[in-house]
Parts: C-alpha cells; structure tokens; sequence
C-alpha cells in the first residue's frame, strides 16, 4: 500500500494516473485507487464521482501531458523536423506512460472532448500540415493517416510485435517518418481519381 496522499482530485487523478501506467488502464478503478491510497472507497467519492469519472480524467491528464510535449517539442521546427518531433512525442510517451496513452484515447462525450487538450493535438497537427501546402479536404485525410500510423505503431510496439525480428523497431520508425515526409510532398490533388482494387 503506497503512503496516503492528500485526498484532492488532482492529486488522486494523478496517483491513478500512475497507476495506469504500472497496472494497465482497464484495471485503475475507484476501489483500485482506494486500497492505493490506504482508505475506504467512499472517501474518494466526494473527490471523483465513479471509476468512469475517475478514467475520463486520466484520459483529460494524458492529453494534456501530449499536448504539452507536442507543443514544447514543435517550438521552431517546420517540415520534416516538425513531423518527426511531434511523432516522436507519441512514441516516446506511449513507451514511458503506457496506461496514460491509453487513456488519451478513450471515447469521450462531444463536450468533454471539445474542453479537452484533444483539439489542441489537432491544431498542432494542422501546424504541421501547413509546411506541406495541404488545403481541405485533403488535410484531413493527412491528419488521419498520421494518427493512424502513430498510434497503430506505438500499439505494435507496446504489445511487443517487433521484439524478436530484425531490423530493429527503431531503424522502421525512422524509415516511416521519412515516407511519411514523403507522402506529404507529393500528396495527389483532390479529385484524382483513385485505383480501384
């Protein structure tokens, strides 16, 4: 049982959140959290209202906490640089803080998500597309394709999918980002027409 910690939301959002990261995020609980903390379960409800209130924060924590080093770490880079960087904050956060990362992508209702530091990974991503002259609606196809590698690849990596086959995972990311920076250059104009299948 770890030491009691003051009995304030952030502070038991933050033990939780820890938590998360040791035991996995599906198991964090409120009674998880109590036995943590060394008291009884109803001392916690005046602080969070349910393990699924308890969750949602975590989640609200950790794309914060993304936010935060994605903006730090965008700070003066264009391009490449700025596309490696910020793929670099999504990787490196997922092996440090694996029950973080996988609170940030928990569904949340519409008007959580719009409080949230969600829209601020969007904007930054945006920021990022500006340096390849992407205009709508084809930003939001670039969008979604690098989400959808970085998160498939951190998901990949935590589940141990390339631990035991060479190259190594870090020689694939790096390749990655670079036909990813490609990708973004020659991105096709709207309404060329696509290869069917």
């Amino acid at each position: 049982m770890a030491a009691r910690v003051g009995l304030t939301a952030d502070g038991l959002v933050r033990t939780a959140a820890d938590l998360a990261d040791e035991l996995g995020f599906d198991r964090v609980t409120v009674s998880v959290l109590a036995r943590h903390v060394g008291v009884k379960p109803a001392s916690l409800y005046s602080h969070v209202k349910s393990s699924e209130d308890l969750r949602t924060r975590i989640a609200l924590l950790a794309l914060e906490e993304m936010a935060d080093l994605g903006a730090a770490a965008l700070a003066g880079r264009a391009g490449r640089d700025a596309l490696e960087a910020f793929a670099e904050v999504y990787r490196d956060y997922a092996r440090a803080h694996p029950g973080r990362y996988a609170a940030a992508r928990l569904p949340l209702s519409p008007e959580t998500a719009a409080a949230s530091a969600g829209p601020r990974h969007a904007r930054m991503l945006r920021a990022i597309l500006h340096g390849y002259d992407l205009t709508e609606p084809e930003g939001t196809h670039a969008v979604r394709l690098l989400g959808s590698v970085f998160h498939g690849y951190a998901d990949l990596e935590l589940a141990g999918a390339f631990d035991h086959s060479a190259p190594d995972s870090r020689e694939s990311w790096a390749r990655i980002i670079d036909v990813l920076d490609l990708a973004l250059r020659t991105w096709p104009a709207g309404g060329e027409p696509h290869r069917q299948s």
